[in-house]
C-alpha cells in the first residue's frame, strides 16, 4: 500500500490523533519507506498504540530504508579501543550449571540451534570457533549514556544458522535466551547483517565472564540492551507472540523501543 502523502508529518497532521487512526495509519507510514521490500522489514513485531506507536514505525522505517544496502557500522583502529571495556547489569550468573561450566572452562557447554531451522543442532564453543569468524572493532551505545569501543571476534550468526542447515521459508525472527532468563529477538534483516555475530573473544582474549562469557551477541547497528550476554539458546520462529509479552524481547516487555537502532 502506498501513502497519498508526500512526508510522515503531513500524513500525521491531517488525520486525528486516536487509537484508531493511529492503527490505521501504520501501513501507509510503512509504504512511505517500504518501495518495493518486504513490509515486515520496516515495522516493529508489535506496533503500540498513539504518538509512540507511530514514532516506532517511523524510525524503525527510516533506519532500514537509509540502510537498505546494508552497510556496516563503523569500525575503528586498534589505538581506540577503550582500556578496559565496562561490564554492567548481570557479571555472573548464579546458575548452578552455569557455574559448573565456569568451573570446567566451558568444557562441555553447547548452543542449541532450533525452531524453524532444517537440522537443529547443538553447536559446541569449539564446533563455534572453527567456522569462519569475523573481527571487528566497533562502538557498544549504552542506551544509559555511555560508549566504549571494543575489538569483538565470533562467527556471523547467518553462518551458524546456514550450519544448522538453513533457515525454512517461513521464518522471521531469531529469538535468544540467555543463561540469566533475558530474551531478545532481532528480525532476518538484522540477522543477516555481516556484523550480527556470536563473540566468544574480546580484545583477542577469551571473553570475560563480566562481558558475558563463553558468548555474546553483538548486533552492531542496535543499541547496547539489544546485545545480549550469557547465550543459552537460539530459536528461529514464525512469530514472537509466544515469548513473554509477545512484543518481541525482554526490554520491549518492559517499556523499552523493540527496534533500538544507533
Amino acid at each position: 500500500m502506498k501513502a497519498s502523502f508526500s512526508n510522515p508529518i503531513q500524513f500525521i497532521q491531517q488525520h486525528q490523533i486516536s487509537r484508531r487512526n493511529m492503527l490505521s495509519s501504520i501501513p501507509a507510514l510503512v509504504g512511505l519507506f517500504s518501495s518495493g521490500c518486504s513490509r515486515d522489514t520496516f515495522i516493529p513485531p508489535t506496533i503500540r498504540t498513539g504518538l509512540i506507536g507511530v514514532a516506532d514505525v517511523l524510525t524503525m522505517s527510516a533506519n532500514r530504508f537509509l540502510l537498505s544496502d546494508q552497510p556496516l557500522a563503523r569500525e575503528y583502529e586498534l589505538s581506540d579501543i577503550a582500556p578496559e571495556f565496562p561490564t554492567w547489569g548481570q557479571t555472573d550468573p548464579q546458575d548452578e550449571e552455569y557455574q559448573q561450566l565456569r568451573s570446567r572452562g566451558f568444557r562441555g557447554w553447547s548452543l542449541p540451534v532450533k525452531g524453524l531451522v532444517r537440522r537443529p543442532t547443538d553447536f559446541t564453543l569449539e564446533q563455534l570457533k572453527q567456522m569462519p569468524a569475523r573481527t571487528q572493532i566497533t562502538a557498544h551505545v549504552c542506551e544509559q549514556g555511555w560508549s566504549a569501543i571494543g575489538q569483538w571476534t565470533g562467527v556471523p550468526l547467518v553462518q551458524v544458522l546456514n550450519a544448522a542447515g538453513g533457515i525454512k521459508p517461513t521464518a522471521r525472527y531469531v529469538m535468544l535466551d540467555t543463561v540469566d532468563g533475558w530474551y531478545e529477538g532481532i528480525d532476518l534483516f538484522e540477522v543477516m547483517h555481516p556484523q550480527t555475530i556470536l563473540a566468544y573473544n574480546l580484545n583477542g582474549q577469551a571473553l570475560p565472564i563480566g562481558n558475558g562469557a563463553p558468548l555474546r551477541l553483538r548486533v552492531e547497528r542496535q543499541c547496547g540492551y539489544k546485545n545480549l550476554k550469557f547465550l543459552k539458546s537460539i530459536q528461529v520462529v514464525d512469530s514472537m507472540a509466544s515469548f513473554g509479552r509477545g512484543t518481541g524481547g525482554i526490554n520491549s516487555d518492559w517499556g523499552f523501543h523493540w527496534f533500538g537502532g544507533v
